[in-house]
């Protein structure tokens, strides 16, 4: 694949146009008077059909594990993969690329959006649909694909960042057949708003922090002892609602803990490696609409800007800029078009890849963006200057999913291994 098919330009173009109209004009209100992003999100889905599609495919889903459960197989592979449904045929395999181009495109304007429906359609409702029994699957994850509930994954705690999983001091206990939840959470996308909630904690048996299983629950908003805090303040994204979440005693029932078992692989970790490295993918997505948008800004702006008596893009280093943008959109197009192959092929990105994927798409994204503001000047600093936004929203792709120094870690290790 080296280039987009004329049925993903058409759709490229479509949602341009409506990201144009209906979210641009009010990228102020999102931006600086904390509108959140969810109406404008399902307008975009029923638009498009998107919600539809995506209920569609999950149905799909359920009927050939049936199926296949009845002809002795086991249940396929889950994931939140049901927004790709869009021109999926009866028990084909969906097109990945229209997954990806809705968060190029919100990206080119509002990174901030695909954060949040990233989080709720990919990130809550993968983390259920992976694991989840059937029943839990049907319960929450359809409201979830079409944005008709909001959804949270909540594991960054306020100790933990980058060691999420040994820091982690958010507990379950058990209660007769039920489960006491106890903890805090920060830096949850959509925690403000959030009707459907994965909460992320290890089991308190009485035994070493350490070597505590880690297990997740469903939670919703208004149970007793669940607190959602007001947005936070935000450098960037601010398109993205962003919260804290504190837990007193929450009691839950066994239906609420994904899996409905305590038995889960490798303690629950291996469920959230495979939720990290589906969000690195999309940080990609993410990446080349920022590029995209910083680079065509730039070459307006070099076109008309005028200094020492001619258009600044004739200076030598300015062109310097520009054509090192370019190479960096190059790169991260080609690494997302060789993702999307793998995809189409059956095959998914180890963490090691994903982490690859992620940490040059985000550098490079940042980079550009800081480039686009120097190349403006004093304009480039100025809010009315999109690249300004561009820039502050770019830098937290080198933080969230993983920081950089994390990818590095595990794409050294992964190498080490061989």
């Amino acid at each position: 694949m080296f280039e987009w098919s004329e049925e993903h330009q058409m759709m490229r173009t479509a949602l341009r146009q409506f990201i144009e109209k209906e979210i641009v004009p009010e990228l102020d209100a999102f931006e600086h008077e904390g509108r959140p992003p969810y109406d404008v999100l399902r307008k975009m889905f029923a638009t498009f059909g998107i919600d539809v599609a995506a209920r569609a495919s999950f149905a799909k889903r359920l009927e050939r594990e049936t199926a296949a459960e009845a002809a002795g197989g086991g249940r396929t592979a889950a994931g939140g993969d049901e927004l790709a449904a869009i021109g999926d045929e009866e028990g084909g395999r969906s097109d990945p690329a229209m997954t990806l181009i809705p968060t190029i495109e919100l990206s080119r304007y509002c990174p901030g959006m695909v954060t949040a429906l990233g989080v709720s359609v990919g990130l809550t409702s993968a983390a259920i649909n992976a694991k989840g029994t059937r029943a839990q699957r049907q319960r929450w994850v359809p409201d979830l694909l079409t944005l008709t509930k909001v959804g949270a994954w909540a594991i960054t705690e306020p100790g933990s960042g980058s060691d999420a999983f040994g820091s982690m001091l958010s507990t379950a206990r058990r209660d007769g057949d039920e489960y006491l939840l106890n903890g805090s959470k920060t830096f949850i996308t959509n925690g403000p708003y959030a009707d459907v909630i994965v909460f992320i904690c290890k089991l308190d048996e009485g035994n070493p922090p350490a070597e505590r299983k880690v297990l997740s629950f469903v939670l919703e908003s208004g149970m007793p002892g669940l607190e959602q805090s007001k947005p936070l303040r935000k450098m960037g994204m601010h398109s993205s609602p962003t919260g804290q979440l504190f837990l007193t005693d929450v009691r839950v029932g066994r239906d609420r803990l994904i899996g409905e078992t305590e038995d889960v692989a490798a303690g629950g970790r291996e469920g959230a490696k495979t939720t990290f490295a589906q969000e690195r993918v999309g940080v990609a997505g993410m990446a080349l609409g920022i590029i995209e948008q910083c680079l065509e800004l730039s070459v307006a702006y070099a076109k008309d800007r005028v200094q020492f008596g001619k258009p600044i893009g004739e200076f030598q280093l300015i062109q310097d800029k520009l054509a090192r943008m370019e190479v960096a959109r190059l790169n991260v197009n080609n690494l997302v078009f060789r993702y999307l192959e793998m995809t189409q092929a059956g095959r998914s990105l180890t963490l090691a890849e994903a982490s690859a994927l992620k940490l040059y798409s985000a550098r490079a994204a940042s980079e550009v963006a800081m480039e686009a503001v120097q190349l403006f000047g004093g304009n480039g600093y100025m809010s009315e200057f999109r690249v300004e936004q561009l820039a502050r929203d770019a830098k937290v792709l080198q933080i969230y999913a993983g920081t950089d120094e994390i990818q590095i870690t595990h794409i050294a290790r992964d190498l080490l291994r061989r």
